[in-house]
Parts: C-alpha cells; sequence; structure tokens
C-alpha cells in the first residue's frame, strides 16, 4: 500500500463501536443517557426539553428517555430496538450502541451487537445476575467480542454495599470464564446518579478501580478495517448502453481493505482473475481509491462473468475460505425449530444459498452451559452445529472479517438465526485416505453401484507435444473394453465446443482449466472415469481442480524435455512460437509449473507410448476396485 493510500485510507481520530446490553430494567438506558449529558454529547437544548416534556405529563425523570424518544416505548417502558448515539473522550470517538435486553428482541440484541468492538453489560444490583444476563454473555462470546466491561449498576437501591458488588462480581466472572470472556473490568455504577460513570464516586470510596470513561479508553481498537485485506462482496454487475458506452461495473461495498485503479483482483468462490481498470463514482470522476464501508463500483480489464454473491479479492492478499461445509456458533430465534431435513436461506455478505442442517454437535444452555445432545434447535438456544450448503461461497472464519464470517438464516421469509463461521469443512462424503463410502453420500454410492466402479478424473498434465493425447486414447480403449465407464476430455476437444470463446491469453487458460475442472467433476459425479488432457501450466489452476473432485483425483505428470517435444512437434506449434507467430506459448513463452508432488509420473523421455499406457491403465484399474 502506497504511503498516498495510508494517507487516506487511516482515519484521523479514532473510534470504537461498543455496544451496552443487558436484561430488561437493568438501566442501562439509563447508564447511556447519564454518560452523554456527563459527557456533554447531547444536543444543545436536548435534556431541557426531555425534561420538559415529562414535567408536562406528570412523569418523573429518567436519563433513559434521551434514548428511549418513541412514545410506545416510553408507554412500556422497554427499549425495542437498536439506537445509535454518539460521545467524545480526549482519547477517541465512540458510537454507542443501545441494543435491547427484552428476550422477545434478542433478534435485534445481535444485529446491534454484530460490529462492535466492545461491550458494556450492565446487571442491576438489587436482582443480581439474571437468565437473560447470562445469554447475553455467551451471545457476546459467540460474536467473538472479548473486550468487555461489566457495570453493576443501581447500586444506590443497595445502599452502595460492597458486599453485594462483590457477590456479583464473582458470580458473574465464574460464568464468563467458562465461555472464555475475561472482563477487563467489573464497575460499581449508579445511573441514576451520576456514580463512577464519567467521576470517581464519593459513596464508594472502597472501590479504588478506574470509572467507565476511563475504562473505555482502557479498550483496544482493532486492526483498522482499511488495512485489512480487500473483501468486496459483489452486490450486482450493470452493464450500460446508451451514448455508446460499454462498461461493465461491478458493484458493491467495501467491507474490508481498500480498492484502487490497477489492483489484481480474484473473485472467490470461482477463483476467476481481473485487474481494476477504472473505479467508477457516481457523478465523479475521482480516481481515489475506494476505502472500508465505501460503496464502490469498477469497471474490468478482462470481461470475465461474474455475479452477485461473489467475493472480490486482492490476489496479492490472504484469500477467503471457499466451501459448502461450515461448522458454525449458531443461536436460533425461529418460532419453528431448526431441525434435519428441511431446506433453509443462508445468507453471508451477498450471497444467498439454500442450506441444510448437517450435524448438531452440541445444543448450549445459555443461562448454566449446560449442554443437550439431540439433532434439532428450539427457540432461544445456542449451538454447535455443521450446516452443508447446495452450492459454494466464500467466507472468512470469526476474528477475521466480520463482513464474510457472520451470518443469518431465514426461514419462511423471516430471519430466524444467525452466527459466526468457526470452521471451513472438506465438502466429500467419504473418508480421502481410504476412499470408503460413508453414509452421508447422497447419489454418487448408488451410481458408483450401477457402474460397477466409482468415479474418478485422471488430470493428465504436461508440454504440447509430451504425449499426454495419445496416452489417454489408448487407455480409454483398454478401460472401455474392461468394462469401465471412461471418457476423454481433451483440449482440442473443448476448445472447439465448450471453451469456442477462450484464447490463449494466461486469464483465458485459467478459465480454460476452471470450466474444464468442473466439468469433469461432474461426469465423476456420474460415476464415470474421466481423464483430461491439458497442459494446464499453472499449479494453483491444477490444484483448483482437485478440490472439485469428490470422489478420488489422480494428477499425472506426462514428462518430456521441452527439445523432445520441439522435435515431436506433431502440429508445428513450436516452430511457430519461435518464429514469433504464436504468443503466449507455454515453454517458449509463457511458463510452465512442472508438478512436484504428482500421483503418477509419466516419462516419455524414458518410457514407450506403450509402457506408458500400460502403467497408466493397471493404475487406474486398481483405483476404481477400491
Amino acid at each position: 500500500m502506497t504511503k498516498d493510500l495510508q494517507k487516506s485510507a487511516l482515519p484521523q481520530e479514532e473510534m470504537m463501536n461498543v455496544v451496552m446490553v443487558g436484561h430488561v430494567d437493568h438501566g442501562k438506558s439509563t447508564v447511556i443517557g447519564r454518560l452523554l449529558a456527563d459527557t456533554d454529547s447531547l444536543p444543545e437544548g436536548k435534556l431541557d426539553m426531555v425534561r420538559e416534556n415529562c414535567k408536562r405529563n406528570s412523569k418523573p425523570f429518567e436519563y433513559a428517555f434521551l434514548l428511549d424518544a418513541l412514545k410506545n416505548e416510553q408507554a412500556q417502558g422497554i427499549t425495542i430496538d437498536t439506537a445509535r448515539c454518539f460521545f467524545k473522550t480526549q482519547k477517541r470517538r465512540y458510537i454507542l450502541i443501545d441494543a435491547p435486553g427484552h428476550i422477545e428482541f434478542l433478534k435485534n440484541m445481535v444485529t446491534g451487537a454484530s460490529r462492535a468492538e466492545a461491550a458494556m453489560l450492565v446487571i442491576d444490583a438489587a436482582r443480581g445476575v439474571e437468565e437473560n444476563t447470562r445469554r447475553h454473555g455467551y451471545f457476546l462470546s459467540m460474536l467473538g467480542i472479548r473486550q468487555v466491561v461489566v457495570l453493576v449498576n443501581k447500586m444506590d437501591l443497595v445502599d452502595y454495599k460492597e458486599s453485594v458488588f462483590q457477590d456479583i462480581s464473582q458470580q458473574y466472572a465464574e460464568f464468563l470464564r467458562k465461555i472464555d470472556i475475561q472482563p477487563q473490568a467489573f464497575i460499581p455504577v449508579s445511573g441514576y446518579e451520576g456514580d463512577n460513570i464519567a467521576n470517581h464516586s464519593d459513596r464508594m470510596p472502597w472501590f479504588k478501580g478506574k470509572n467507565l470513561l476511563e475504562q473505555l479508553d482502557e479498550f483496544q481498537n482493532a486492526v483498522p478495517a482499511d488495512l485489512q485485506p480487500l473483501r468486496l462482496p459483489v452486490q450486482g454487475v450493470y452493464k450500460f448502453t446508451e451514448n455508446n458506452d460499454s462498461r461493465r461495473i461491478i458493484a458493491g461495498t467495501v467491507e474490508a481493505g481498500t480498492l484502487q485503479q490497477g489492483d489484481q483482483i480474484v473473485f472467490y468462490p470461482s477463483g476467476k482473475r481481473t485487474a481494476v481498470k477504472t473505479l467508477e463514482r457516481f457523478n465523479d470522476s475521482c480516481e481515489r481509491p475506494f476505502i472500508s464501508q465505501e460503496a464502490a463500483g469498477f469497471t474490468m480489464t478482462d470481461q470475465i462473468y461474474v455475479k452477485r454473491g461473489e467475493i472480490a479479492c486482492r490476489a496479492n492478499e490472504p484469500a477467503p475460505h471457499t466451501g459448502v461445509r461450515l461448522r458454525v456458533n449458531l443461536f436460533w430465534l425461529g418460532k419453528a425449530r431448526l431441525e434435519k431435513n428441511k431446506n433453509y436461506l443462508f445468507k453471508c455478505g451477498t450471497a444467498k444459498v439454500s442450506m441444510q442442517l448437517e450435524q448438531v454437535e452440541r445444543v448450549v444452555n445459555a443461562s448454566d452451559l449446560s449442554c443437550v445432545n439431540r439433532q434439532y434447535i428450539e427457540k432461544n438456544e445456542v449451538a454447535e452445529c455443521t450446516l452443508t450448503l447446495d452450492s459454494p461461497i466464500a467466507f472468512d472464519l470469526a476474528g477475521s472479517c466480520e463482513a464474510s464470517s457472520r451470518f443469518v438464516i431465514v426461514d419462511s421469509y423471516e430471519i430466524a438465526g444467525g452466527g459466526i463461521i468457526t470452521e471451513a469443512l472438506e465438502s466429500e462424503h467419504f473418508d480421502k485416505r481410504n476412499i470408503r463410502w460413508t453414509a452421508g453420500s447422497v447419489g454418487i454410492k448408488e451410481r458408483c453401484q450401477l457402474n460397477g466402479h466409482k468415479g474418478l478424473i485422471v488430470w493428465m498434465t504436461g508440454l504440447s507435444g509430451s504425449g499426454k493425447s495419445s496416452i489417454a486414447e489408448d487407455v480409454e480403449r483398454q478401460l472401455v473394453a474392461a468394462g469401465i465407464h471412461t471418457y476423454v476430455l481433451d483440449g482440442d476437444k473443448l476448445r472447439h465446443g465448450l471453451n469456442s470463446d477462450l484464447g490463449f491469453s494466461q486469464q483465458d487458460r485459467e478459465e480454460n482449466v476452471r470450466r474444464t475442472a468442473e466439468l469433469a467433476a461432474l461426469l465423476e459425479d456420474a460415476g464415470l472415469v474421466t481423464i483430461v488432457t491439458l497442459i494446464s501450466p499453472f499449479a494453483e489452476g491444477r490444484a483448483f481442480a482437485r478440490s472439485r473432485s469428490r470422489q478420488e483425483f489422480v494428477e499425472v505428470y506426462v514428462k518430456a524435455r521441452l527439445e523432445t517435444c520441439i522435435k515431436r512437434d506433431p502440429k508445428q506449434l513450436y516452430r511457430k512460437a519461435l518464429e514469433g507467430q504464436i504468443s503466449d506459448f507455454t515453454g517458449i513463452s509463457s511458463a510452465y509449473e512442472a508438478p512436484t508432488e504428482p500421483d503418477l509420473v509419466l516419462d516419455t523421455d524414458i518410457w514407450s507410448e506403450e509402457e506408458c499406457v500400460e502403467v497408466l491403465f493397471n493404475n487406474i484399474m486398481t483405483r476404481v476396485a477400491e
């Protein structure tokens, strides 16, 4: 990142998102109101206006009314939606999120906490630790919020007794330790009287710790989003046609990192690559980089096909995970329970795919952390479980980019649950080490039984002229004669049909390999032994092809010295490349990354074609018979 980019991306002043959680009537809105008043963060005249309104309605003034401004909220005495407010200390600016505490509004509480870096959790000193108090602590843990200060509020109602404060602190600290939260502090406060909010209370001389404002300034900011790897979920692709405008603009919000002209971009999960040609802003020709949380648009140097739900990332930065099986920490708030054998909608970033519950590892009672062993999740329960998606998505794990590591689940058109992704799991439904089918396989096992053998991808890579196609065709004849359902995907066949729109640039070669890998995976899924003969010069492309296999993938390196291939030159391609008639030709003007650990090597400099055919045929027969 250039110095100019760093300067434009870094904020001029520190800022932190802090969420306030607590059970209904424990006084968190009062604490926030007092905090805003004591830091002179209210709009001019706001405090007097609320006092006058209470006087006209013969109601006692409460600091909570500064936030609970809606009539129905004041009538019910509970906060029913998240409210944001702002205040400032000498160290930084704060965005304070007041999250609901009533059990029916836990969904809103989780929404409010989703972007917080730290939390204040309020406990009523007179009522002590209640069920929702424990549940809120567990939700903070699930959301990965580890910077927590616990406020024992309403100390004025217990005569500021130290013993009450110590009992609550010890009880709740023991609970938090079990869910891996070590609170930075427990502070005795009175939101109503203002004790230990912005001052040090004379009513509690026994407390020697920091007041609330001082403790907030002790929290550490996370790595600024602008300095994290780029994550730009694609929201839409827009094409213009008027006035000879041929732009295709990729649009979305930069959730992390920055985007500038010339960046080499990879879209996940497809793996397609391009570069940023221009940055596009509405009615603005400014070329300054897009920064985190900014709506962005850009055009591409190569017009590849991408769609909503993919994530644009920089090619030289850590990539997100991709896959269809996820281990998650999940909270469920739906009317109907979460259960197996039912389709749900999984939403992460801009991606939306069908989802099923594969396995419940454990259901946790958020109040006492006891575990229940069953395969469904009831309303207001939290669980560790495995989810299976119908198609791959790109995602990050909890603790990294929040937008691509947190998700929601939709049931019957309503958000019914959500959580964080903790682990990326293998998508295969079998034991790769022994290639033994498991009960989780659907369809593959039945097709293998019908064919009398399993499917297989034999990926033959090597320089042009190394002998890949000749060996593959002879092996195919022998396999068919042996009753093995086989098909050869030859590079020439593919380029005259499926991939006829592709050239020979690096970008097009990568797309050629990607399409072929996807097709090979489908044929393997149908139970065929699929033999692919592509130069496939880059290790990354071959690794992608291996990742698409659901049964077994065999990388075969058809090895031959460049001099041997030039001497053979059956299509006169090397001659044309050496004469400059063909650019980007593998082995001459474009690199070939030889496999470092292939499953099988056929050295055609040493072995005859008949010997190579025999070795490969026997290798395949051994594998399909397992």
